[in-house]
C-alpha cells in the first residue's frame, strides 16, 4: 500500500540510518523537511528473528509464557532484563496485550515500540532508569505525571512509594498527600 500526503512540503532530505538492535540492524528511515525531523520505521528492513532487551516494569516478579512455543520468560525484579525475540513480542501483543498496555515490557530503544505499534501505550511511560526521579518533581509536576501514566505504572509507583516512605526518602508531607490523591490509595497511616 503506497502513502499518500496532501500537504506540499519544500526541500525533502531523505537519507537511510541505522540503529543498532541487540543483535542485529534495524534500518529506519529519516525525513527532514523544513528543519523538523520524523523517523519511520521500515519493518521489512528489520529481521523479526532478532533478539532485543525486555525490561520488567512491574514491581516484583513478572512471568511470561509463551503461547507459541511455550517458553516460560521470568524477571526476578522491577528493571530486570531478558532478551526476547521481536516475533514473539509480536506474538505477546496479539496474546497478551495487558502486558504492553500496562508498561510491564520496557524498552530502552524507542524504535522497538514503534514496530511493534504500541506507542500509545507508552507516551507516557517514566523509563525504568529515571524512575525514581519522579519522587523529586514539585506537586504540581508529579501529579500532572501520576495522573498520565498507565495503571501498570500507578501501581509500581504506589509500590515504590511505600518502600521510599518505609526508609524514609520521602519524607516530604505535599509530596504524600499528591501520591495518595493521584493514586487514590493510603500511603502513610493517619
Amino acid at each position: 500500500m503506497a502513502n499518500t500526503t496532501s500537504q506540499r512540503t519544500r526541500k525533502t532530505n531523505t537519507r537511510k540510518a541505522s540503529t543498532d538492535a541487540a543483535q542485529g540492524n534495524a534500518s529506519v528511515e529519516t525525513k527532514e523537511t523544513d528543519g523538523a525531523s520524523v523517523k519511520a520505521i521500515i519493518p521489512k528492513d528489520i529481521d523479526a528473528h532478532q533478539y532485543v532487551i525486555v525490561r520488567n516494569g512491574f514491581q516484583g516478579r513478572l512471568v511470561y509464557k509463551s503461547r507459541r512455543t511455550g517458553e516460560m520468560f521470568v524477571w526476578d525484579e522491577f528493571g530486570a532484563e531478558q532478551e526476547m525475540e521481536l516475533q514473539e513480542l509480536k506474538n505477546a501483543k496479539n496474546s497478551y496485550k495487558k502486558f504492553f498496555i500496562n508498561n510491564w515490557f520496557m524498552f530502552d530503544e524507542d524504535w522497538i515500540i514503534d514496530y511493534l505499534g504500541v506507542r500509545q501505550f507508552y507516551k507516557h511511560a517514566i523509563p525504568i532508569d529515571g524512575f525514581d526521579n519522579i519522587f523529586t518533581m514539585k506537586p504540581a509536576e508529579l501529579k500532572r505525571t501520576v495522573d498520565a501514566l498507565s495503571d501498570g505504572q500507578k501501581k509500581s509507583v504506589a509500590y515504590r512509594a511505600k518502600e521510599l516512605i518505609a526508609a524514609k526518602k520521602i519524607d516530604s508531607l505535599s509530596v504524600i498527600e499528591v501520591l495518595e490523591n493521584a493514586l487514590k490509595i493510603e500511603l502513610i497511616e493517619k
